[in-house]
């Protein structure tokens, strides 16, 4: 090879090295790019969480009257059976009788307790009971003290299922964040797959899972990836209320049926028609807890009983169910050789020959419900207590007994006012205006067919001579010359009104303080004098979900903006408890000229001074940092949530 021929080889195999060093520069950077991006999407996903004991919450002297306990589930751990709901956790001994209670918002954080697993996790020697609650994460006991697994993202709070697998690791399902995992360090979004899916119930392993969701069917996991199976698939309904894994068959509860599953599809559908609120395999039988009570045994291979499940004919048997009928079934459990069964009152027990008796009831109640949506204190000292779906309960000033209320118009209670000049209390529904008596029967009932704009009405606000009822439509004045309606076109500033603003004992033309979607409109002798909204006035938020004489001035609750002051003069002005985020539930206010008070949607009870400047935060000692009504009556006060009514002496709840 010539001189110049060396040179041209050497040239060339410089120019070689050069492109491939490039090359490998291009794809190290490119690996180091992906590897960041793994990184930052591996970050993305992780949710800040603190895990912290659980200690006895400093009650400044609430008391609870007393409620359905409300069974949600049940587990067998360590030689006891325990039941939780809304109201704590219950411990008994196999034989039923009841040795503790760990009390929501006393003993355990201020939320419902929900599904229960036993497992051992990554950051724990021994199993543990874990259970799920309704906004404060996961309570972990081990039968001697509770621990918290608590994100601090409030929707990763609401956690509504678990699984603990085998490698320590911990499932939990929430509402609006999907499938969660929590490793003992870190907790983290499960996968993309599963990040915006309501997930309602979760089986399987870590190389098999299977995820209930409330409207996608069930979500398959395995080797990576995720199929889906609904009802296009064969799924009876979209909504998996329940799951059950045995072996190779999976078994799917559904509003309208339950479904067996085999090679990741349907294979048949079994209990048509029937409400799978929960599920237990017993050897070659399935057992169903209906949503609208009893217990059914499906024979899966029974000769008795035919059905027609695409095309081809399956054998099922459909015994008689041996269980009352009415309370939903919440969960079916075996526990040795003994099968259980969860309803809201309490435990029902199998007996050998099918029938089921009660092993552990829920013990006595004074209220209807635990989801209470508005109080009164009558001036005869009777507590009218109304819910969000089961009427209303009259309680006698001493205590001693109870009047409940519940048809086809008593239901939904929105608002409770008292008329003491004409003897009567009024009560807004969701289907009309009922009037009461002073002898607890109903004497008239109004719809939009005797004038109301609206059947819904959402607060009531009492005048010298009639009353004012407030609907989605506008308002509705009712006095002696009749029914008189006014809306949008005449110059509200939003049709859909949530809360009305009055004075005590105030005449029909005073001024009336109007409280909507879209902010307040000021009201003088039923015509519209001036509205207010975020863009003319000190609002900070346009939904006004509550408004209550303070001295001359008004305190204004908001969805959003939290606490305001008004003056007579319309002039909005911010309190401490004037914050972002901050939502006041509706009409989840009082004032009596010592100590105003704002229910919040899930922040507790805002306390204030006597002029609603000066705030502070109550949750300890509350059943639920829900508060959704308060009432103040001779130096006691009310407070309802969705998980019960207490009260408490009026000094308890100064504002310093």
């Amino acid at each position: 090879m010539t001189v110049q021929g060396r040179r041209l080889a050497v040239l060339g195999i410089a120019a070689s090295v050069l492109c491939f060093s490039a090359i490998a520069f291009v794809v190290w950077r490119a690996q180091r790019t992906l590897g960041g991006a793994e990184r930052v999407l591996a970050e993305a996903a992780r949710l800040d969480v603190d895990v912290r004991a659980v200690a006895a919450q400093p009650n400044p002297g609430f008391e609870a009257l007393s409620a359905p306990a409300v069974f949600k589930s049940a587990a067998s751990f360590g030689g006891r059976l325990y039941l939780a709901g809304p109201a704590g956790l219950f411990a008994y001994a196999l034989d039923g009788t009841l040795e503790h209670i760990y009390r929501t918002g006393l003993d355990l954080p201020a939320a419902p307790l929900g599904t229960m697993r036993v497992g051992t996790l990554a950051d724990a020697r021994e199993p543990e009971l874990l259970i799920a609650t309704g906004g404060e994460g996961v309570l972990a006991f081990d039968g001697h003290g509770f621990r918290q697994i608590r994100p601090r993202n409030a929707e990763a709070r609401q956690v509504t299922a678990l699984e603990p697998l085998s490698s320590g690791r911990l499932l939990m399902g929430t509402a609006k964040l999907g499938l969660l995992v929590w490793d003992g360090k870190t907790l983290s979004r499960f996968h993309a797959t599963t990040n915006t899916a309501y997930i309602t119930a979760i089986e399987g392993t870590e190389a098999e899972l299977w995820v209930g969701t409330l409207d996608r069917g069930v979500l398959h996991w395995r080797g990576g990836q995720t199929d889906v199976i609904g009802e296009a698939e064969g799924l009876p309904d979209a909504r998996v209320e329940s799951l059950a894994v045995d072996g190779e068959r999976v078994f799917v509860g559904t509003p309208v049926g339950a479904a067996e599953l085999g090679g990741g599809r349907v294979q048949r559908v079994l209990a048509a028609g029937r409400y799978a609120r929960s599920l237990l395999v017993d050897g070659e039988d399935l057992l169903v807890g209906q949503g609208d009570g009893g217990v059914l045994k499906v024979a899966l291979g029974g000769p008795a009983g035919r059905l027609t499940v695409a095309g081809a004919q399956r054998n099922i048997s459909f015994p008689q169910e041996r269980m009352p009928a009415g309370e939903a079934v919440e969960q079916v459990l075996a526990v040795g050789d003994a099968h259980y069964a969860v309803t809201g009152s309490g435990l029902m027990v199998s007996e050998p020959d099918g029938g089921w008796r009660t092993a552990v009831a829920g013990g006595e109640h004074l209220l209807t419900d635990r989801d209470v949506s508005q109080v009164m204190v009558a001036s005869d000292g009777r507590v009218w207590v109304g819910y969000f779906d089961r009427g209303l309960d009259i309680l006698a000033a001493t205590g001693s007994s109870v009047t409940h209320v519940e048809d086809e118009r008593i239901f939904c209670v929105n608002r409770i006012v008292e008329d003491a000049a004409s003897g009567t209390v009024a009560v807004g529904t969701a289907n009309g205006l009922v009037v009461f008596g002073w002898d607890g029967k109903q004497k008239q009932v109004l719809t939009k067919e005797s004038g109301l704009i609206a059947d819904h009405v959402t607060d009531v606000a009492i005048f010298a001579a009639g009353m004012v009822a407030a609907t989605p439509a506008g308002i509705t004045y009712l006095d002696e010359t009749g029914a008189h309606s006014l809306y949008a076109f005449e110059g509200l500033v939003n049709n859909h009104v949530y809360a009305l603003g009055v004075r005590p004992g105030q005449a029909a033309s005073a001024p009336l303080m109007v409280g909507t979607l879209g902010g307040i409109s000021v009201l003088q002798a039923g015509l519209v004098e001036r509205n207010l909204t975020t863009g003319n006035s000190g609002l900070k938020a346009n939904w006004i979900t509550g408004i209550v004489p303070l001295a001359s001035d008004w305190l204004v609750g908001t969805y959003g903006g939290g606490v305001m002051r008004m003056d007579a003069g319309g002039q909005v002005m911010p309190t401490e408890a004037t914050r972002t985020g901050i939502v006041v539930n509706p009409l989840a206010m009082a004032a009596d000229g010592q100590v105003t008070l704002a229910g919040t949607l899930g922040q507790g009870l805002l306390v204030g001074d006597a002029t609603g400047t000066r705030w502070h935060t109550v949750t300890a000692g509350l059943p639920s940092s829900n508060v959704t009504a308060v009432a103040i009556d001779r130096g006691v006060v009310y407070v309802g949530t969705d998980n019960g009514l207490v009260r408490i002496a009026e000094s308890k709840l100064s504002a310093d």
